[in-house]
């Protein structure tokens, strides 16, 4: 039997994120499998006739990266050439805005929906010289009479139209907005073209789906850009019926078929875990259940024992393709003003939570109930959940779950977890959930987080440090197309805590080593996937899934890891990106 390595790297460093967190300088792979990890006499005897040996020449060679919360197909929807990328900073005023709308109907047929994502009132000129001033539709319709406009904002909370989109919708000063969300209107009580939350339900039923040819376009997008990036296994935080109304389907159950397709062809270059979301944010506890139930009965189960620990693919390699677990949306986003939080915001608005006319106490029930349905039937459970008290609210329903039906290892966790309490800290390392931060969204919003929370909870939101040392498994994603799934900029907003727009330190208190920051997107992350046995690090037996970073990320300034470049990126064996040699 040919034993040589297929791959071996030699004299850079080796960031293993094994326990010790130890440093090697060299490393094989044989078959799809890390087979030796050390020094140049570990691997010179794997060296044969086929094998590609490559001098580091200093680089740093990591466990694939792991984004533990990144919407791929919404994602590939939402970049270039399938959208106007419509971000800082490719724009930077609603003039650029508008601009960049001119262009795309002068391109498109006569009629064709013009689409765009990525919007960021915090860095669009008009608006953060005068904070009153919000997107229009009037900015749109000078440049796009014809066509219908529909611009999505960065955080995937809200939509901005043109007059021509609202006459298509049947969107007038008459019209309510569904529960949880709101149709801002002007003072003479027109809709200005803005639509916040559920209201972005009327945009997307007057939209056609998603194409199955569409959809397969956006993920393979996504795969190309993350392979680039150097990025190997991401968690898709939502796929189904709760997700049909989202993007055109983009988070729909035909989005899972697409990456069902894709894995039988051979195509999925990157692994990737599902969170099924039987609801939409309004969904009760009745029809989460209900709808569960018949995903589980259609083959969406967990699994073998539906622990999550196995997965169900539905095609022939659950390592690549896996459904981990259910998501249940417990409240907001503190920007919307929707996070239920102990305490008023800064510029009024409710410290409880409200939705669809839910008082405390019944949305309490409601979230316990789908969290105790969802792991009494063995999926792990995900939560969005921003404000301190849902986070409470939540952390406790977990306890309450776990001791009313005890199963081991269940890997729990809740998404965002912004203002994480001491008091759920204590839970959820107690029994061993999780929390999912979002470090590059910290960095995008904090110089604007004091306005909604105040200085004090603004400093404090994403408390990495405090959940560490309270002994929380903390993982880190990107939530894109909230924001670049660019693990370096996560890096180093984890260890800097400096924003986007200034450089300001936000929360220094809450800043972490670059190690702890490394293990939230590898060893860490597939925790989160019940994988941490076979991936996640670099070890002699788990899966070849590497990263190499151009230059020592160990010796690096933080202020310059965002702009190493990734020079090669390695799935089960496979290279998939490789700069090395363009």
């Amino acid at each position: 039997m040919d034993m040589y390595a297929d791959l071996v790297f030699l004299g850079g460093q080796v960031v293993t994120v094994d326990a010790g967190f130890s440093v090697a300088s060299a490393l094989a792979v044989t078959g799809g499998t890390i087979s030796a990890v050390g020094g140049r006499d570990d691997v010179a005897p794997l060296v044969g006739p086929g094998t590609r040996v490559i001098d580091l020449r200093g680089a740093t060679l990591l466990p694939g990266i792991n984004d533990s919360h990144l919407h791929g197909c919404a994602f590939g929807m939402a970049t270039p050439p399938l959208s106007l990328d419509l971000g800082h900073p490719a724009v930077s005023s609603l003039a650029d805005v508008a601009e960049a709308v001119r262009v795309a109907v002068g391109r498109a047929p006569a009629g064709q929906w013009i689409t765009g994502h990525g919007w960021d009132t915090g860095y669009l000129a008009e608006c953060v010289s005068a904070p009153s001033r919000l997107p229009s539709r009037r900015d749109l319709d000078a440049v796009s009479p014809d066509h219908p406009v529909v611009l999505y904002s960065f955080s995937g909370h809200a939509t901005w139209v043109n007059s021509q989109a609202l006459e298509l919708i049947g969107i007038d000063r008459h019209t309510a907005a569904p529960p949880g969300g709101a149709i801002v209107v002007d003072t003479a009580g027109e809709p200005t073209g803005l639509l916040h939350e559920g209201a972005q339900d009327l945009v997307q039923n007057a939209l056609p789906p998603l194409s199955r040819q569409e959809r397969t376009d956006a993920i393979r997008a996504a795969l190309a850009t993350l392979a680039r990036l150097g990025v190997t296994s991401y968690t898709e935080p939502g796929l189904g019926p709760g997700g049909d109304g989202i993007m055109r389907g983009a988070l729909g159950s035909q989005t899972l078929d697409a990456y069902r397709r894709l894995l039988a062809d051979g195509e999925l270059t990157a692994r990737v875990g599902v969170l099924l979301v039987p609801t939409g944010m309004a969904g009760t506890a009745e029809e989460f259940a209900r709808v569960l139930t018949s995903l589980g009965e259609s083959g969406g189960s967990a699994g073998s024992g539906r622990s999550g620990r196995s997965g169900e693919s539905g095609g022939s390699d659950p390592r690549r393709l896996a459904i981990h677990g259910v998501k249940v949306f417990a409240d907001g986003i503190v920007p919307n003003r929707t996070a239920w939080m102990n305490e008023p915001y800064v510029g009024g608005g409710c410290g409880s939570l409200c939705v669809g006319g839910e008082t405390d106490t019944e949305r309490t029930a409601e979230i316990g109930a789908m969290i105790r349905h969802a792991h009494t039937a063995g999926y792990q459970v995900g939560v969005h959940v921003t404000g301190d008290r849902a986070i409470d609210t939540v952390t406790d329903a977990f306890a309450a779950a776990v001791s009313e039906h005890p199963r081991p290892d269940a890997r729990h966790y809740v998404i965002h977890g912004d203002f994480l309490t001491a008091r759920s800290m204590k839970v959820l390392a107690a029994h061993g959930f999780g929390v999912n931060m979002n470090p590059t969204i910290k960095w995008t919003v904090a110089d604007m987080e004091e306005e909604f929370v105040g200085a004090e909870r603004a400093a404090y939101a994403w408390p990495y440090r405090d959940a560490i040392d309270a002994g929380v498994r903390v993982v880190s994603g990107s939530d894109a197309p909230v924001t670049h799934p660019d693990w370096r900029q996560g890096v180093a907003t984890m260890v800097l805590r400096e924003s986007k727009a200034t450089g300001r330190v936000s929360g220094p208190e809450q800043r972490i080593g670059l190690a702890e920051a490394i293990r939230t997107y590898t060893i860490d992350a597939a925790w989160q996937d019940f994988a941490d046995d076979w991936k996640g690090s670099l070890e002699p037996g788990k899966v070849a899934d590497l990263c190499v970073l151009d230059g020592d990320l160990l010796a690096a300034d933080p202020h310059d890891i965002p702009d190493m470049p990734v020079v090669l990126t390695v799935v089960d064996g496979r290279i998939v990106h490789d700069a090395l040699r363009d």
